[in-house]
């Protein structure tokens, strides 16, 4: 079987009202790039019918690369990713949330700076040059803003924006970085970066476009300290380096 050019994951957790749209989105956008690549969709234990409305779109273009991936039970967005990536074949591996918050045409641009010689290339809403169209309200963005100013002193400086739910890696690089973490939840983009900054690999932060989608699963203060928690896990964690 030909190797993949570009493997694109998106992990989803009770997304039956709008996965359709965004595989559409991405089917019509690549199929204009001419890119060789496989879709791949992590169910992460949903309640409702996302296993069933994305096996359903998959079965109607039999002859484009679909995968659709299940978790028994709801282990969190970092389980979900940690799957598709251990899963994917492309050269270069992207995920990206289901609601697209970062548009699908974001892509070329994580590309053209892995072909520059970057190792990972991560979206940001925090660095010059990002467009945010639609905002989250204040008091997450205020959140979020916070959060990251805690990773910053807790776990690792060097990025301005480690939530946004877009990132490209190398694929010897993902499955190096994702077989080294270990937690499932939202906190997982930092993990994942904390590794591959310690394994030595080029990290490039670019801005985006992004646009605030209704329906998060980010539970504030829950989650949020959930979050906080991990942060002082990863900050003390003993990881495998070898």
């Amino acid at each position: 079987m030909k190797i993949k050019d570009l493997s694109i994951i998106i992990p989803a957790y009770n997304e039956e009202e709008r996965i359709v749209k965004t595989l559409k989105e991405i089917t019509s956008f690549m199929t204009e790039t001419k890119i060789n690549y496989e879709l791949i969709v992590v169910d992460d234990g949903s309640k409702d019918k996302t296993y069933e409305v994305t096996q359903n779109f998959f079965s109607l273009y039999p002859d484009l690369n679909f995968k659709l991936l299940k978790n028994p039970e709801n282990l969190g967005k970092g389980a979900a990713v940690r799957k598709g990536v251990l899963n994917a074949t492309g050269k270069l591996i992207y995920f990206t949330d289901a609601d697209l918050s970062t548009p699908i045409q974001e892509i070329m641009k994580f590309k053209e700076f892995i072909e520059r010689g970057y190792d990972i290339v991560i979206g940001s809403r925090a660095v010059k040059g990002a467009k945010i169209l639609v905002h989250q309200p204040f008091y997450r963005e205020m959140m979020g803003k916070l959060f990251n100013k805690i990773v910053k002193i807790l776990v690792i400086s060097d990025f301005n924006d480690t939530q946004c739910g877009a990132k490209m890696f190398k694929n010897e690089v993902a499955k190096k970085v994702f077989s080294l973490s270990t937690l499932n939840n939202f906190a997982f983009d930092v993990e994942i970066l904390f590794i591959a900054k310690k394994l030595g690999y080029k990290i490039k932060e670019i801005p985006v476009v992004w646009k605030n989608s209704p329906g998060t699963k980010v539970k504030l203060w829950s989650h949020g300290f959930e979050m906080l928690v991990s942060l002082f896990k990863i900050r003390f964690n003993r990881y495998r380096w070898t």
